[in-house]
């Protein structure tokens, strides 16, 4: 399918890390075209953070965190318009990813958080938004989507190629040189960290990796993480933020623990590789993993013999990609393309996604 028209969208994207809203301004045809503009991070506060912790999982009701997690994307929206000089009747659509609260596949099981329709009233946009259940009923793993996109900014790059997102959970696409894809989480990203430092010290992250550097990686800890089933599974397969059980780190101290999570996230993605049909020439690492200098060496311990490069190497923008990437795909929810295929979700067929939610103009227009 072509189209020559190129949409210009917001994307909304708050991780499994729980860190705020990353809200990006892309130009695209959906396709092989991508034009990427300004982009922010508006932080969740402390409260929020807190309730929305409490919530994953889905233990408790979520209807008034919901309400307050999308007005702080509605606000991302309004300070990314600000910051663009642009009003809301030149943005096509917002995709808006919403916060994951519960993601089991296996159980037919994916639930993001956030209200679309009352988002596409307060900033008078267009909003794609649920994007994942439409895989995980035609019986994919709902997860992950990125890849699509993935593929279309490394049109210009050496393949075949991986990129290593390091979110809260840390997943991977494996780009073929005639742009096959093969996709799925390695396992852990960040949350097994930040939560044993919020547990241990009371701060939600181990900034720029000083307190793992401080500490010892236990390999007798470290196998018995790397023995959960999950590693043995072929992809493409996912993951719930919450998989693994720290246990076999609870009696070590809390430099040691860091350093052997943190080597956790690294061992993890280097067993990924061989799921790979063949070899990558680089490995390009996005999210906010790729900023903990002690996580980027435990990468190249992991991974020897192949470059490793954080995404801006390559020319883009690390911090805003996900948001970037749920812009891109509400354009091609939008034009009927499909936003997940059996190499990358393991769903049967190419599957279109995302549902659509009109703002005030297209609502009165249709009246």
């Amino acid at each position: 399918m072509t189209d020559s028209k190129r949409w210009r969208a917001i994307g909304l994207m708050s991780g499994t890390s729980l860190d705020g809203v990353d809200a990006a301004l892309v130009e695209t045809d959906g396709e092989a075209q991508v034009s990427c503009g300004p982009s922010l991070t508006l932080p969740y506060t402390a409260k929020l953070r807190e309730r929305l912790r409490r919530s994953l999982g889905g233990r408790v009701p979520v209807k008034a965190v919901e309400r307050e997690m999308t007005a702080v994307h509605a606000e991302a929206v309004e300070a990314l318009l600000a910051r663009a000089c642009l009003k809301p009747e030149t943005i096509d659509v917002v995709g808006f990813h919403g916060q994951t609260v519960v993601h089991r596949p296996a159980e037919g099981v994916t639930w993001q958080i956030g209200d679309a329709a009352a988002l596409a009233a307060r900033v008078g946009i267009d909003v794609v938004a649920d994007f994942r259940s439409a895989d995980v009923a035609a019986g994919g793993e709902g997860a992950p989507l990125v890849p699509v996109f993935h593929r279309a900014l490394s049109e210009s790059l050496a393949r075949p190629l991986a990129v290593l997102n390091v979110g809260g959970v840390a997943n991977v696409t494996w780009i073929a040189a005639d742009g096959e894809l093969l996709a799925f989480d390695t396992g852990p990203g960040n949350a097994l960290i930040d939560d044993w430092m919020l547990t241990r010290t009371g701060r939600p992250l181990d900034v720029d990796g000083a307190c793992a550097a401080r500490g010892k990686v236990h390999e007798a800890a470290l196998t018995r993480l790397m023995a959960h089933g999950y590693f043995s599974r072929r992809p493409p397969k996912s993951l719930d933020r919450n998989a693994f059980d720290p246990a076999p780190i609870e009696q070590l101290s809390t430099e040691d623990g860091a350093a052997t999570l943190t080597a956790f996230t690294a061992r993890a993605a280097a067993e990924a590789t061989r799921h790979f049909p063949s070899p990558v020439t680089a490995w390009i690492l996005t999210g906010g993993g790729r900023r903990n200098p002690v996580l980027l060496q435990a990468f190249r311990a992991a991974l020897p013999g192949v470059a490793i490069k954080p995404a801006e190497e390559v020319g883009w923008d690390g911090d805003a990609l996900e948001a970037q990437a749920f812009g891109y795909l509400a354009v091609r929810s939008r034009r009927g393309l499909p936003l997940s295929f059996p190499g990358t979700t393991g769903v049967k067929r190419p599957t279109v996604g995302g549902r659509y939610f009109p703002g005030p103009s297209h609502r009165a227009a249709s009246m």
